[in-house]
């Protein structure tokens, strides 16, 4: 079990939505949370959030397409313990692959993959210093299966993040870090919401049941607590328990 009173925790994509639930989580749990954001505005609420409720947190605005903005970031988190790579999206702007240009169908990449990646690189050797920790990768069930998707490059990034994650289970014994990954389908955010009452009967019924984000945090803070799953992915559908892909 990892204790997290007083542990370093940093959070991509925390000026709302999952991000900013997971933020408030950890710091529930006892963490010093270090809140990252393109979204300044969004990033102050969740300080204030997390102030209110007797949390400790800090904000840095990071881009986390920009290979700087990432070692900025990691740098500034000081010892490590705990890394949640959830910022992403874009799969629901258009256009997508092919009509979209390289620079913006390969910005998705960078944001949904290969920042989690450099993210993931750069805290190997902090966290090995504070005795081991753990990284944990939030995907979407957009990176599953073979049926068509309205975003390519998205569900492409998505799927490398999960095959990502699931190769790395050595690094506990070389650094003491194990790397997870969350898969949730659709979440309950203000957008997903919104989105769902815009549609037809028939397409909103056939969308399914969101996933609480109670869900996605409990998952979250699970593999964080948990050292006995090194390199597992799970998945998580509205109205089901949870369930280890690997």
């Amino acid at each position: 079990m990892t204790e997290l009173a007083g542990s370093v925790a940093v959070v991509t994509g925390a000026a709302d939505g999952s991000g900013r639930a997971i933020a408030e989580r950890l710091a529930a749990e006892g963490a010093d949370v270090l809140a990252a954001d393109i979204d300044v505005h969004g990033g102050e609420e969740t300080l204030t959030r997390i102030g209110a409720a007797g949390g400790r947190a800090r904000f840095v605005r990071a881009d986390m397409r920009v290979p700087a903005d990432v070692e900025a970031l990691v740098a500034a988190a000081g010892p490590l313990r705990v890394l949640v790579n959830n910022a992403g999206g874009g799969g629901h702007v258009a256009p997508h692959f092919p009509d979209a240009a390289p620079a913006d169908w390969g910005a998705a990449l960078d944001l949904n993959l290969r920042g989690a990646m450099l993210a993931t690189q750069l805290a190997l050797e902090p966290m090995r210093r504070t005795g081991g920790g753990a990284i944990v990768n939030v995907a979407s069930t957009a990176g599953l299966g073979l049926a068509p998707y309205r975003s390519p490059e998205y569900a492409a990034a998505k799927a490398g993040l999960i095959r990502f994650t699931s190769t790395l289970a050595s690094l506990r014994k070389r650094y003491g870090v194990r790397v997870n990954c969350v898969v949730p389908d659709w979440i309950a955010t203000d957008r997903a919401h919104d989105e769902l009452e815009q549609m037809a009967a028939a397409e909103r019924a056939a969308a399914g049941p969101l996933v609480p984000m109670a869900d996605v945090t409990a998952a979250v803070i699970a593999f964080v607590h948990d050292d006995t799953l090194a390199g597992r992915v799970v998945l998580l559908r509205g109205g089901r328990p949870r369930r280890f892909l690997t």
